[in-house]
C-alpha cells in the first residue's frame, strides 16, 4: 500500500524546452511508482519523458516568453482535466517563479507550500542571492554589480582575474542570442563588452570572485522544507563528475554525509522561512575551507533521485505527502549511493556500485525513455559533429532536435568551461 494519497494527482510544470531534462523523468517515475496520477506540462516534441509508462498525460506548455498570467491560464486548463486538486511541482526556476506570482489564482485547483509569493524569485535571482547569504551568515563569493561598462572593467581589476560573470536572471536570456548564463571572464575588455549586452540579456550583469575547482570541492544539497520549516528528505552530495567535464551539471554524484553543508542549508532555509523543495550548489574554498553557496534553485534538482532513502522517500514524494496532510516517515539514509547520467558518463554507468545506484534514463520497469534518449542523443551528437566539421548542412544540423542545446553552466563552479 502506498504511503502517498493516490487520490491526489500531481502536475509537473517545465517551461524550459530542453528534452534532456532527466529531473522531470525522475519526478514522473517517483510519483508514478507510488500510484499517483502524473500529468506533465512540458514540450513533448521528441522528449523521452513522454515515453514513460508513468505519464498519464502530456499537456502543451506555455509559449516561450509567456507571462505569469499566461502560465496561469495554461495551468487552469490542465486543472479542468483533473478530478481533484493536484500537487503542483515546478521543475525549473522560471516555473517556480511564475507559480509564486500567481499563487492566489491557482487555488483551489492546486496544492502548494505556504511561503511568500516573491521568495522563489528572490532566491533564484543571483544578484539577490548575495544579500540573502549575507543576512543568513552563509558564505558567498564576493559579488559586484557594475552600473556601466567602465565600472565593469574596474570591478574585474578589483576582483582579480579570472572573474565569473553571471546574468542575475538567466531564465530571461533569449534563445539564439549566444549569451550564456555564466562564463569566465579573463580580461577587463571582455567584461566591458559583456556589460554592453545587458539590454539584450534582460537582467543585470554580476561579476563574482572565482573559486577554483579542485578535488572534493563541489557539493550540492537537496531537501524539502515541510509546513513547519523542518528540512526533511534529501541530503548532501558530492559532485564526482560534471558535464561538460569540469563544468556544468552533475553527471556523477554521490550521497556523502557532510554536517557543514547540512547546517548551512538548514540555516538558510530557516532564516528565509522557505517552504517546499530546494536544490543548493556549494563550492568549498581551497584556502579557507569554507563552503560558499553558489546557487539556490527553488525546485527539485535534476539529480534529486540520488537521495531516495531506504523507504524510497525523496523530496518530491515528501512534497506530496506533506501537502496532502500525511506524515513523512523517518527512514535510514543511503550514504554512498550514486547517481549517473548515462549519456554524459557512460563508463560510470557500467562500473560496480556496491552502495546502490540510480540511473537518470534507464529503468527496468520503464524502458521507453531510455530507448528514446539513446536515439535522441545520437542525433544530437551527430548534429554537433557536423557543426564542428563545418559541412554544407552544418547550419541546419547544428541543433536537429527541437529545444536541444548544449548544457550551459549556471554557477560559479560551472564557469570555467572546465
Amino acid at each position: 500500500m502506498s504511503l502517498l494519497d493516490t487520490r491526489v494527482p500531481a502536475v509537473l510544470l517545465r517551461i524550459d524546452r530542453n528534452p534532456f531534462h532527466h529531473g522531470t523523468l525522475g519526478a514522473v517515475r517517483s510519483l508514478g511508482r507510488a500510484g499517483v496520477e502524473v500529468h506533465v506540462v512540458a514540450d513533448s516534441a521528441g522528449s523521452p519523458v513522454s515515453r514513460s509508462r508513468y505519464v498519464r498525460r502530456m499537456h502543451p506548455p506555455p509559449l516561450p516568453g509567456a507571462s505569469a498570467d499566461e502560465i496561469l491560464d495554461v495551468l487552469r486548463k490542465v486543472a479542468d482535466h483533473l478530478a481533484a486538486p493536484a500537487v503542483l511541482v515546478p521543475m525549473d526556476d522560471a516555473g517556480a517563479i511564475a507559480v509564486g506570482r500567481v499563487r492566489a489564482g491557482l487555488a483551489p485547483s492546486y496544492l502548494l507550500p505556504a511561503m511568500p509569493d516573491t521568495l522563489a524569485a528572490r532566491v533564484a535571482d543571483k544578484a539577490e542571492l548575495a544579500a540573502v547569504c549575507a543576512s543568513a551568515d552563509v558564505p558567498h563569493p564576493v559579488t559586484l554589480v557594475p552600473d556601466s561598462p567602465e565600472r565593469a572593467a574596474d570591478d574585474v581589476r578589483r576582483l582579480g582575474l579570472p572573474v565569473v560573470a553571471k546574468w542575475s536572471r538567466p531564465w530571461l536570456l533569449p534563445a539564439g542570442s549566444g549569451l550564456r548564463s555564466t562564463l569566465l571572464v579573463r580580461s577587463a575588455r571582455e567584461a566591458r563588452e559583456l556589460y554592453l549586452r545587458t539590454g539584450e540579456a534582460g537582467s543585470r550583469l554580476l561579476l563574482q570572485a572565482y573559486l577554483p575547482p579542485g578535488p572534493d570541492r563541489d557539493w550540492f544539497f537537496h531537501g524539502y522544507a515541510d509546513h513547519s520549516g523542518a528540512v526533511r528528505a534529501g541530503g548532501p552530495g558530492r559532485k564526482q563528475l560534471a558535464w561538460p567535464r569540469g563544468a556544468g551539471l552533475t553527471a556523477v554524484g554521490c550521497w556523502t554525509p557532510n554536517p557543514q553543508v547540512q547546517a548551512l542549508a538548514e540555516r538558510l532555509t530557516g532564516e528565509l522561512g522557505y517552504r517546499g523543495v530546494f536544490d543548493l550548489d556549494f563550492r568549498r574554498c581551497g584556502e579557507s575551507g569554507r563552503y560558499h553557496l553558489l546557487d539556490f534553485n527553488p525546485r527539485p534538482g535534476a539529480q534529486f533521485r540520488l537521495f531516495a532513502d531506504s523507504g524510497g522517500l525523496d523530496v518530491v514524494r515528501a512534497l506530496h505527502l506533506d501537502l496532502t496532510g500525511r506524515p513523512l516517515p523517518d527512514r535510514a539514509p543511503r550514504a554512498g549511493r550514486t547517481f549517473v547520467v548515462e549519456n554524459y558518463a557512460p563508463l560510470a554507468a557500467l562500473r560496480p556500485a556496491p552502495n546502490g545506484r540510480e540511473l537518470a534514463w534507464y529503468a527496468r520497469d520503464d524502458r521507453g525513455p531510455g530507448r528514446a534518449m539513446r536515439a535522441l542523443w545520437c542525433r544530437h551528437v551527430a548534429g554537433r559533429l557536423r557543426e564542428r566539421l563545418g559541412g554544407p548542412t552544418a547550419a541546419r544540423a547544428a541543433h536537429p532536435i527541437p529545444g536541444a542545446t548544449s548544457a550551459s553552466p549556471t554557477d560559479n563552479e560551472k564557469a570555467s568551461s572546465r
